[in-house]
């Protein structure tokens, strides 16, 4: 290759070629930016060529990770489904014994009742009553009274509405009164809210009555308020004073009345006639403290 400086020609005037080259090539720069964009243009599926490769050995690991991935889950929702069908059979039988049951004894089946998500929007701030404000009111059909429920068990009941949100009073308020029953004898008795939201107060509770830690409180459905066989809260302590007529036991709501945000309103078979679905403004004290099995 022949070089473009032969020997013989100074540094200095190298440097001075350099120089003009560059000023040269400096003042055309705009100029010249079609002929790169041309070269880029030629140049780009080549650059894409050499990205193939790489490209393939993404998309192969991703494939068979998505494979195994896909495997697992199959085999997990093959097993979940799998325990769903035993448990669905055993509910099958248990729904089939239970109308055999409610025919024998000549008790009308309950059918299943309305129902509607609602969301927590306040959580009140006086210290002497428990409520939350959710947003149903009158004109999404929400009366007062209305049992409300979430996941694990009754909450409470509907005490104020208005047109776009409603008042629910908390199972824990001192003012609130729900006929439960124990599931294990179907002794039935009445919980009161204590003030506290992780515990209720069972009152009035005899000495010979069969009650133990353990035993799950469930809504009895007399006071045609709440329905029937909602879980309402679990004994924790059972205490007898001599100097005591009753037997003192607590109990633990099963819903977490601290952390309730999206709840579910029930409307009963039999709804309240439209004279007692008021949206009058109430207060917790005219709730249903009155309520006995």
């Amino acid at each position: 290759m022949k070089p473009i400086f032969v020997r013989g020609v100074s540094n200095q005037f190298r440097l001075t070629l350099a120089v003009i080259l560059s000023v040269i090539l400096m003042l055309a720069n705009n100029r010249l930016e079609p002929v790169r964009q041309s070269l880029a243009s030629l140049l780009s599926p080549i650059q894409y060529l050499a990205n193939v490769p790489g490209q393939l050995l993404d998309w192969g690991s991703e494939s068979i990770a998505t494979r195994e991935m896909l495997q697992k889950q199959n085999q997990e929702l093959l097993r979940q489904q799998l325990l769903m069908s035993e448990r669905l059979q055993r509910y099958e039988h248990l729904r089939q014994e239970n109308e055999r049951l409610r025919a024998l004894l000549g008790s009308p089946v309950h059918m299943d009742s309305r129902k509607m998500v609602t969301e927590v929007m306040e959580v009140a701030s006086d210290p002497f009553h428990q409520y939350v404000v959710i947003n149903h009111g009158s004109r999404d059909g929400v009366f007062v009274g209305q049992p409300v429920v979430d996941a694990q068990g009754v909450v409470g009941q509907v005490v104020q509405v208005s047109e776009l949100t409603a008042r629910v009073l908390l199972l824990s308020d001192p003012e609130q009164g729900v006929p439960v029953r124990i599931t294990r004898n179907d002794v039935r008795l009445i919980a009161n809210g204590t003030g506290e939201v992780d515990e209720i107060e069972v009152r009035y509770v005899p000495k010979s009555t069969d009650i133990k830690v353990g035993d799950l409180l469930v809504t009895s459905g007399l006071g045609n308020r709440f329905p029937e066989g909602y879980p309402v809260a679990r004994v924790i302590s059972i205490t007898n004073d001599d100097g005591q007529s009753y037997l003192k036991v607590m109990a633990q709501p099963m819903a977490a009345l601290d952390r309730i945000r999206y709840l579910l309103l029930i409307w009963p078979e039999q709804q309240p006639t439209p004279a007692t679905e008021t949206t009058a403004p109430a207060t917790p004290d005219d709730t249903s403290k009155g309520e006995t099995p």
